[in-house]
């Protein structure tokens, strides 16, 4: 039997949670027009998602209530007390969550802590706000009042459970169990259940289709509390006009392709595979003989950088054309329900199966998460390897081994509807480095504990690629390598701000050339989902952001931009621009992988303008777009 305690919070946290159902439903039907492309039954899954969201908010919310109500005190003075906490706590909760309702349509995403930034505005505005909005006081009232009045009181048979319990251990014992299995209850509903990660934001767009719906399972009192805990990030203001900064950000768009392929796409994302390790760009003294074999293939662009310095950052960048120029992650911020149009969605719409895999558990660094976000169809992690972490492929940190992963990787491809986009996202080249105990000692162990694990990996491509070459769709496919950052390095030309970014891009198709480009033109991670959409011949020009370029667009000869020690480098050709966090512009000379510490004396103060502006503009943009949800309204 439920003690009449815990009975009695069962009933008023049931009691909020139908009030999260209405808050839902008004805020669904208030802007329902922008979720037309949903079905009824996808919008009743929203629905069904969004309890856990409500059970999460509720519980963080009411945590100084839970504890107040474990009081086995019954007397009617106690129990308003407690009811006017109760509703002092979710009243601000109510009115967030309805004000949503209408604030969602001018900013396109649930409430964050962006309120206590713009508290000036909305006090200056307060009079003009409530006289266009009296209207949303009704609701609030309603709801308010229904809390009020529906509040579950104890009834003289709870206060008789206690007073004529016997004085005996078990009666003193019970309190002490009941706290502790509400508190391991509420521990485990605020983390959203039993995964690896705490429930996040963008969990809801993982679970919804289409993604927009993540809007409707969300509520806005979890997205105002999981925004807490961030930098903010500080508005740029360095063009006065929409106009000026477009005119400085350099927009490229190539012409349409003719008779572009209706070719295969897979994205291999190899961990820490950075330029310094293959022998290819290194003189032929390296770790990856098959890498460098299959570069002679294809096309090697040799002027790559990583757009950031984590593998978290990595995804974005590549599969949303998306840097990472802020301190924190795209993934874990709580601009993830910002609009975003990812590489997923954008061929989703020509007729392509999408999927990621990556072989370590689901949830780590919230990749199964932004594969929803950028529109991957599925999502491939341990828990969908034959054997999971019981596997003897299982490398016991991680994830699977590189080489039996790939296989894997290989045969679910041959499974897929064609065309299709799949990426696969390595592991076993990050530290600790390990190589499977059948191949200890095969691969040169060089100078770096990265060293023999990189030589793994290159062979477990090698196999995989091996494996693809029997498929149908081998020849039909376009390949994609690239890493997601740099790791340990050991080569003094690399140990500079643009060594430490420098990873390979490699592009191959073995069924036929690929379109000619210049191979020595900058390149960066971002520029992976352009190249993908220019090389289809896809028209996505209002879906794309204007931070990478497609490879194959010969007006341009590229860029790449990153975030390194609180400054900003954009580097072209001829020069690499830094912008430090005081606005200072400086200019260096350009040099594959290397740069000077100190920057010009007496730069050209065209280029310093021209690039600085450049810089600038990319900025502002990244985190105006991020503040106001924005980013493709350039």
């Amino acid at each position: 039997m439920i003690p009449p305690l815990l009975r009695l919070l069962l009933r008023r946290l049931s009691l909020l949670m139908a009030a999260y159902v209405f808050l839902r439903l008004g805020f669904y039907l208030a802007n329902r027009e922008a979720f037309l492309e949903a079905s009824t039954s996808q919008v009743l899954w929203a629905f069904w998602h969004g309890f856990r969201f409500d059970i999460s908010a509720i519980l963080l919310l009411n945590t100084p209530f839970l504890l107040l109500s474990l009081i086995p005190a019954f007397g009617r003075s106690w129990q308003r007390a407690l009811r006017g906490v109760f509703l002092v706590l979710n009243a601000p909760a109510l009115a967030v969550n309805i004000i949503d309702s209408v604030y969602f349509k001018f900013i396109g995403r649930r409430t964050s802590d962006e309120l206590f930034t713009i508290t000036g505005d909305i006090q200056r505005q307060a009079g003009q706000l409530v006289g266009h909005y009296w209207f949303l006081l009704l609701p609030f009232c309603v709801l308010f009042g229904l809390l009020w009045y529906f509040y579950p009181l104890p009834t003289a048979r709870d206060a008789e459970y206690y007073a004529q319990e016997p004085r005996t251990i078990r009666r003193f014992a019970r309190p002490v169990l009941e706290v502790l299995m509400l508190a391991a209850l509420t521990v485990l509903g605020i983390r959203g259940g039993l995964q690896l990660k705490p429930l996040r934001t963008g969990h809801a767009f993982m679970q919804t289709s289409p993604p927009i719906l993540g809007h409707v399972a969300l509520n806005s009192t979890f997205t105002f509390q999981k925004s807490f805990g961030y930098q903010p990030l500080e508005r740029r203001q360095h063009f006065p006009s929409a106009e000026a900064l477009r005119a400085a950000l350099a927009i490229h768009k190539p012409a349409p392709r003719p008779a572009a392929p209706r070719d295969n796409v897979v994205i291999l994302l190899v961990e820490s595979f950075s330029s310094e390790y293959n022998g290819i760009e290194n003189g032929g003294k390296g770790y990856t003989p098959f890498f460098d074999s299959l570069a002679a293939k294809g096309l090697l662009f040799r002027e790559h950088y990583a757009n950031g310095r984590r593998s978290i950052e990595a995804l974005p960048a590549v599969l949303a054309g998306l840097p990472g120029l802020m301190e924190s992650s795209f993934i874990t911020s709580k601009f993830q329900t910002d609009e975003l149009h990812g590489l997923g969605e954008l061929l989703g719409r020509h007729g392509y199966a999408t999927s990621v895999f990556h072989g370590a558990q689901n949830g780590t660094m919230g990749f199964n998460t932004f594969a929803g976000m950028a529109g991957m169809q599925r999502y491939f992690g341990l828990n969908e390897y034959p054997g999971g972490a019981k596997s003897p492929d299982y490398d016991g940190h991680w994830g699977i081994f590189d080489e039996p992963y790939l296989q894997y990787f290989a045969r679910e491809l041959s499974k897929q509807q064609e065309p299709f986009l799949s990426t696969v996202f390595t592991l076993t080249s990050h530290e600790p480095f390990p190589v499977p105990a059948k191949y200890q000692g095969k691969f040169a162990a060089g100078e770096l504990p990265i060293h023999a694990s990189i030589g793994y990996t290159d062979f477990a491509l090698g196999q995989f690629f091996k494996e693809a070459a029997k498929q149908p769709w081998f020849n039909r496919t376009l390949f994609i390598l690239l890493a997601d950052h740099t790791s340990q390095t050991l080569r003094p030309e690399y140990q500079n701000v643009l060594g430490s970014f420098k990873t390979p891009l490699l592009l191959y198709r073995p069924g036929g050339p690929l379109p000619a480009a210049d191979v020595h033109r900058i390149t960066q991670q971002a520029d992976v989902t352009p190249t993908v959409v220019d090389y289809l011949g896809i028209r996505a020009d209002q879906q794309l952001l204007p931070f990478g370029y497609s490879v194959f667009d010969s007006t341009t000869t590229g860029r790449a931009i990153f975030l390194r020690d609180n400054s900003h480098f954009l580097v072209h050709r001829d020069f690499v621009t830094e912008l430090t966090a005081t606005n200072e512009v400086r200019l260096y000379p350009y040099q594959t992988h290397s740069m000077p510490a100190e920057p010009l004396r007496n730069p050209d103060p065209r280029k310093l303008k021209q690039y600085g502006d450049e810089l600038k503009a990319c900025l502002q943009l990244f985190t105006n777009g991020l503040l106001d949800n924005s980013l493709y309204k350039y």
